[in-house]
């Protein structure tokens, strides 16, 4: 082989394996499939060892399939070059090239590392131009020829390995017969690189799923609400709550006291001496328009309780009326009930406890909110 022969083969070897990225470009996972092409040197056993010349540079390019992680199968063309060398008298002008299909073991080592090793057949054809004195023969033979090799390779990345390789192939004979002044019988030695591209992308690592842990309830305010609830967080303890965490308020009642009202026996007119303890009680629902207020009449235990309870409704009828009309309280803030004899506020039947007990109360309901305590 000469020099422009090696040129176009180095050449074939550059582009092919340009091209390697180009043909998965599309790909979205690691397929089984790979592409690939090799240079280096080869040395004919017996032909060429005293007295001929190697032509060392070999080139070849493959296609293979993964059917797991270590076993494949490869397809691929090569040729070994050429030989030229001189027997007894006859110069020889020899070259190697064909088809080849194998099996490929693969032995990751560590991270991107590996080993291999593989075994098959080579459907070779054998051309030959033989010279002795003035007479020529060139002849072209076809065979099969088994080979092994073996191999160290480093992964670039997922896609891109580069190997180490070294294969024997056996028994590269011709059966030219009267075609060969004298008959080829070689075993070949063949070191080089290759380079390979495998198609498609890694699949991506499943994320690993956060483990959820259950957070333990936590009620800041000790409310009985826990905080994920609790819409106002900053109860006092001492406060009863709803649902909700917020405290519940209830409107207070309030007992005005708007002197000594009292009544004559019998008798629900009120005495103009005390007008000035209902006038108080006017000035200060006024000063709090919100507020209302119940006008409590009572009796004395003196006559039938039945009537007393009549007596002691005209007697709150009666304060209830001057609240409204002398001094200018909206009736709807005001009511009027009576109890009779059944709220004393003195026991027994002395003239002293009757007095007493012939009475007006105002019960002021107040519109503040005041928090229910626990």
């Amino acid at each position: 082989m000469d020099l422009e022969k090696m040129m176009k083969n180095t050449l074939k070897v550059v582009l092919l394996t340009s091209m390697l990225p180009l043909a998965a470009s599309a790909s979205q996972e690691l397929t089984p499939w790979y592409v690939g092409a090799g240079l280096g040197v080869n040395n004919y056993e017996h032909i060429a060892t005293d007295n001929g010349d190697d032509n060392p540079y070999a080139w070849d390019i493959f296609a293979g399939y993964m059917f797991n992680d270590y076993f494949g199968a490869e397809l691929g063309y090569r040729d070994l070059g050429s030989a030229d060398w001189t027997y007894a008298g006859i110069s020889n002008d020899a070259d190697v090239k064909g088809a080849t299909l194998g099996l490929v073991g693969v032995w990751p080592l560590g991270n991107r590392w590996s080993l291999s090793a593989e075994a098959g057949a080579m459907y070779y054809t054998l051309e030959n131009s033989q010279r002795s004195g003035a007479i020529s023969s060139s002849y072209s033979e076809n065979d099969f020829a088994p080979y092994f090799g073996a191999g160290v390779g480093y992964n670039f990345t997922d896609n891109l390995k580069l190997q180490a390789k070294y294969r024997r192939y056996e028994n590269l004979d011709d059966n030219a017969g009267a075609s060969a002044i004298v008959p080829v019988n070689a075993d070949s030695n063949y070191w080089g690189l290759e380079l390979s591209y495998r198609f498609g992308a890694a699949a991506a690592a499943a994320p690993v799923a956060a483990a959820v842990v259950a957070a333990t309830p936590v009620d800041s305010d000790n409310d009985g609400v826990y905080d994920d609830k609790d819409q106002c967080p900053a109860t006092p303890e001492t406060h009863k709550v709803d649902s909700t965490g917020c405290t519940i308020y209830e409107n207070v009642k309030q007992q005005e006291d708007v002197g000594s009202i009292q009544f004559a026996n019998d008798s629900a007119v009120v005495k103009k001496e005390y007008y000035k303890s209902i006038e108080k009680l006017a000035n200060y629902l006024n000063k709090n328009p919100e507020f209302t207020v119940e006008i409590a009449g009572h009796a004395s235990n003196v006559g039938k309780p039945e009537y007393n309870m009549v007596l002691s409704d005209k007697r709150a009828d009666a304060v209830a009326q001057i609240l409204v009309e002398k001094y200018g309280i909206s009736q709807s803030r005001v009511t009027s009930n009576g109890y009779g004899v059944t709220k004393p506020i003195v026991a027994g039947d002395s003239k002293e406890a009757h007095a007493a007990n012939r009475r007006i109360e105002a019960i002021v309901t107040t519109s503040m909110k005041q928090p229910v305590l626990k």
